[in-house]
């Protein structure tokens, strides 16, 4: 297991974009260059679950070209909304992905949209129905994807809640079964979590021994979660329970909205200091994982050199 903690002769790419010097020495992981692929249209579409009676908002970013592409499905955070994590999804179509945002109602922006509060997002929270729904959503999703999408060739993304979407699809183990969801679903080859959710009311070898696919997770050393009520170093705990091929890469400073990218939440909530390396972290593990591209774990294994931060740590197991 590598684990890197960079020095300060380390590059760091410390604002919402990479630097030149950075991108020259982390080709795979570009996110904001002149090299990088002008993505194609943007769709805002409504999916209709017909099975569940239940509308599913989604905005599918595509790349450049025509051809079948890697898809990579994304999944918001409590309260937020398919154009969340537009960061992650802009660096993807770029590089070579399909993107699709899916918005989950009922622990969306609705929430809070016209004076919810935060008693409404706590109970959003703790709705075990709403938890099933977001995973509903996904396998329709699965069942669903637009004609580019490389069915071979898929994966997950989300943030906090969203992270925890993509922790049990890969196969963490839910308190109470699996409520006939039969995962982890095999189509998702890889998975991306940023602020991961630590496991409920199971300990960590029994909660995490379903993860097989290949996973990143991204957090910060300030990324508490007051809804939940998980510390920071809380969220180390699904990386440090697999065994599974992954890595973990802890931002110094990034607290839990650094990775929303929420614009309609509040300028908190949209801040681009962290984004450009979560980007490009993303960018490196899919590229490597879904493409086959060992350039792009080899710089993981690294330490991605040029992309971070002195203070930023990044561990890795099985790439």
């Amino acid at each position: 297991m590598a684990d890197l903690r960079h020095s300060p002769l380390t590059t760091p790419a410390a604002s919402g974009t990479i630097t030149r010097r950075a991108a020259l020495a982390a080709p795979v992981a570009l996110v904001a260059t002149a090299a990088a692929a002008a993505p194609g249209p943007e769709q805002r579409v409504v999916w209709r679950d017909a099975a569940r009676n239940r509308d599913i908002p989604v905005l599918i970013r595509e790349p450049a070209g025509s051809e079948p592409a890697p898809a990579v499905l994304i999944s918001h955070g409590l309260g937020g909304s398919r154009d969340g994590l537009g960061y992650l999804g802009r660096a993807l179509a770029e590089a070579g992905f399909l993107a699709i945002h899916l918005q989950h109602v009922g622990s969306d922006d609705s929430l809070w949209r016209g004076g919810g509060d935060r008693l409404a997002l706590a109970a959003a929270a703790l709705d075990v129905q709403g938890a099933v729904n977001r995973l509903g959503d996904v396998l329709f999703a699965l069942d669903h994807l637009p004609e580019r999408a490389d069915p071979r060739s898929l994966a997950i993304a989300g943030h906090s809640y969203g992270a925890w979407v993509v922790q049990a699809m890969l196969g963490e183990r839910l308190p109470g079964g699996g409520r006939g969801l039969r995962l982890p679903d095999p189509r998702l080859k890889a998975g991306v979590a940023l602020s991961p959710i630590p496991a409920q009311g199971l300990p960590p070898r029994l909660a995490y021994a379903g993860f097989v696919a290949p996973m990143l997770f991204v957090t910060g050393t300030a990324d508490d979660g007051f809804i939940e009520g998980v510390r920071a170093v809380q969220r180390r705990e699904p990386f440090e329970g697999g065994q599974n091929p992954a890595a973990l890469a802890v931002l110094a400073g990034a607290v839990h909205a650094s990775f929303a990218d929420e614009q309609g939440a509040g300028a908190r909530w949209a801040d681009p200091t962290f984004h450009a390396r979560t980007a490009g972290l993303a960018v490196a593990f899919l590229r490597g994982v879904l493409n086959g591209d060992v350039e792009g774990t080899r710089f993981l294994r690294d330490g991605a050199p040029g992309l971070l931060a002195p203070a930023d740590e990044l561990r890795t197991r099985s790439l």
